[in-house]
């Protein structure tokens, strides 16, 4: 009973080390605090009207930063077509109901089919239609200042912040692992789209991150065999 309450309500049992959980924390105090100084610089008020996004950007770029929605493409795709969506509901649509509703509805289909699914995306859409006169007087620099300015400005420091830890390069592809992975025996890119297509669902799970689990758990089946076949024998 227990165990199905746990899975309905999707509790994570893997536990990540302390190390990680204080390095993602501290990662994300520096990507907002950062944001919030160099933006206010350069763009005065404007820069906390898309900062909100950020903060769910920070959770993905430190927390997961090998994770598919973390990437280089869903960050700045997600962002700036939801924004481009954003604004042109705000222009377009002058009922505020309905234009937030269609702008994060149509952000969501666009970054699907666009292969740029980024979360924060639907709060850069929302933040475009509801945010009131300061944002509707940008118009389509809204695109531009504050939310590229502030994407270009987290990535750089999810770079180079991620950098110091050879185990969550960011983005994924300069992990640290990738080469050292065990290929005989992975799961190939074909096999995994099939698998993907069969579900016909996102999964928030990276390739190489797959393999990678495959390999470890095959790694420590065989030490469970080995060990039960040595105690076996012992017996």
């Amino acid at each position: 009973m227990l165990n199905r309450l746990i899975n309905f309500l999707g509790i994570e049992l893997s536990e990540a080390s302390h190390t990680e959980k204080l390095v993602s924390g501290v990662g994300g105090f520096l990507a907002i605090y950062l944001i919030f100084v160099v933006s206010h610089l350069f763009l005065g008020d404007d820069a906390y009207l898309i900062v909100t996004s950020m903060g769910a950007a920070t959770i993905l770029l430190f927390a997961v930063p090998h994770g598919p929605l973390s990437q280089p493409w869903p960050l700045f795709g997600g962002n700036l077509i939801s924004a481009l969506i954003g604004v042109s509901c705000a222009q377009w649509i002058p009922d505020i109901f309905v234009a937030a509703a269609l702008a994060v509805g149509l952000s969501v289909s666009a970054m699907y089919y666009l292969k740029c699914i980024h979360p924060p995306g639907g709060a850069t859409a929302l933040a475009a239609v509801i945010s009131g006169p300061s944002v509707a007087s940008l118009g389509y620099m809204y695109v531009i200042t504050p939310v590229l300015f502030n994407v270009m400005l987290i990535f750089i420091i999810a770079v180079s912040f991620n950098a110091m830890f050879k185990w969550r390069r960011y983005p994924a592809a300069l992990a640290a692992d990738t080469n050292n992975r065990a290929t005989s025996a992975s799961i190939s890119h074909a096999g995994i789209e099939h698998a993907l297509k069969q579900m016909d669902a996102f999964v928030d799970v990276g390739e190489e991150d797959l393999n990678r689990i495959y390999d470890l758990a095959r790694e420590f089946d065989k030490q469970q065999s080995g060990q039960g076949l040595h105690k076996k024998n012992a017996e």
